[in-house]
């Protein structure tokens, strides 16, 4: 599972936190003459806690930024360090904790996480020192002379990335001496779309594979290391995403995920109703218009269905044609600001998902009248409809609203990307990444 390897060094991080906060408490509750044996399941709380807070607050997403800032770590891991000793304290308060539980103590909680802030920060530093170190290697992509500039910019596209070494295949479409004469061995050879097309490489394969060397496709390289598939990179590999057709997936995962959509909807609009009335009543306020808005959007192999979201436009946003929501959108109202950075405005569409017209999770829904151009100019732009649409999703949580084709096209990349990988185990990880964002006010 691709996005799984991506979060090994994270799980790496965590454990490692986890250990240096547990040996710490130990070392300490010694010191002070206290009974660790008899506060592990505390000491399980508060590590609980410490785990929360980082993730909440970017601790562990710092291992994958490629450049690291010192005020980023301090401020992140001081932050999630305060924060773990004041909810341990209050824990304290509530449950008048006699002196026997020492872990809830000022003098053990304070001297606790201030080391315990050295020791995760300087977990960090070595598991980024680690990976830059005994990384998986770089890869070559060997593609034609026109595609070597585009294959950069877009491998760069949200941000400084490793960049993969990119050879240009020359006009007679032979194999490039930097092949033959490589100093080290890459950790494979990947070919370009135009490569593909043009040059008949099964020997050449051959030979790259007999000497110990992994081949693949540019698009599997992307999916593999960016968690995302660029559709103009699948040229006539498309087929590769008919299995994961929705219709035809009617197994144990299937089922298990449409029980899940019911049940978890349910208790969505039962905990959120109180929300959704103020909501409400701040949207009628407002500006004394609708509270619902409902708008057609292209659902499962393209059938369209009609959408039900919290208004967060003035009325009559859309007098002539549809246009994007851009940032600092004008038609936004200040009740709509607030409501589209928590997400909340999306939570009357648990009514599509009870009614089977959208899922949890999956792709979100696009208008029809915006998709006609989306499929003029973006290959392969039809292949999102082979799920059934969701109220979040891969690109959803890695990135903000679309606002143009080009943002249109990193969109279904990762849409892309979540057609071939879906699973419930992807599903929870999206499932969690939003509700970081519902409970940061992330969103657009």
């Amino acid at each position: 599972m691709h996005w799984l390897r991506h979060r090994r060094l994270l799980a790496l991080a965590a454990s490692l936190d986890a250990l240096g906060v547990s040996l710490l408490a130990v070392w300490i509750d010694r010191a002070r003459s206290g009974q660790i044996e008899q506060q592990l399941g505390l000491l399980l709380l508060i590590v609980a806690i410490y785990w929360t807070l980082g993730w909440l607050l970017g601790s562990y997403t710092l291992l994958k930024q490629a450049r690291l800032r010192w005020s980023q770590l301090v401020i992140r891991v001081g932050i999630a360090c305060l924060g773990t000793v004041l909810a341990a304290a209050v824990l304290g308060w509530l449950l008048q904790a006699p002196p026997a539980i020492t872990l809830l103590h000022r003098g053990s909680l304070i001297p606790l996480f201030a080391l315990a802030g050295l020791w995760s920060a300087g977990v960090r530093l070595w598991i980024r020192r680690l990976s830059q170190t005994n990384g998986d290697g770089s890869w070559l992509v060997l593609a034609l002379a026109e595609e070597k500039a585009p294959v950069g910019c877009e491998w760069r596209r949200l941000g400084p990335q490793p960049l993969p070494l990119i050879e240009s295949l020359p006009a007679s479409l032979s194999m490039p001496e930097a092949l033959a004469g490589q100093g080290r061995v890459p950790a494979g050879v990947a070919f370009s779309p135009g490569v593909l097309a043009q040059a008949n490489l099964q020997a050449d394969v051959e030979a790259l594979v007999g000497r110990g060397w992994s081949v693949t496709t540019l698009a599997q390289l992307a999916e593999r290391e960016l968690q995302r598939i660029p559709p103009q990179w699948v040229g006539s590999q498309w087929l590769l995403f008919a299995a994961r057709i929705e219709a035809s997936r009617f197994g144990f995962e299937h089922q298990l995920k449409r029980y899940a959509d019911v049940l978890i909807s349910l208790l969505l609009l039962l905990f959120s109703a109180p929300l959704l009335v103020v909501a409400a009543l701040l949207i009628k306020l407002g500006d004394g218009g609708p509270i619902l808005y409902r708008q057609c959007r292209s659902g499962f192999l393209g059938q369209p269905f009609m959408v039900i979201k919290l208004r967060t436009m003035i009325s009559d946003a859309e007098v002539a044609q549809a246009v994007w929501s851009q940032p600092n959108d004008q038609r936004i109202t200040a009740v709509g600001s607030w409501l589209r950075r928590t997400r909340l405005d999306e939570l009357p569409q648990l009514l599509n998902v009870l009614r089977g017209e959208m899922s949890l999770i999956g792709p979100r829904p696009e208008r029809p009248e915006l998709e006609e151009e989306l499929e003029r100019r973006i290959p392969h732009y039809r292949l999102r409809h082979w799920a059934l649409p969701g109220l979040s999703g891969w690109a959803q949580v890695n990135m903000p609203y679309t606002s143009s084709v080009e943002d249109a096209a990193l969109k279904l990349s990762y849409d892309l990307f979540y057609l071939r990988n879906s699973n419930i185990w992807l599903d929870l990880l999206i499932l969690f990444k939003t509700i970081k964002i519902v409970l940061k006010a992330a969103g657009r």
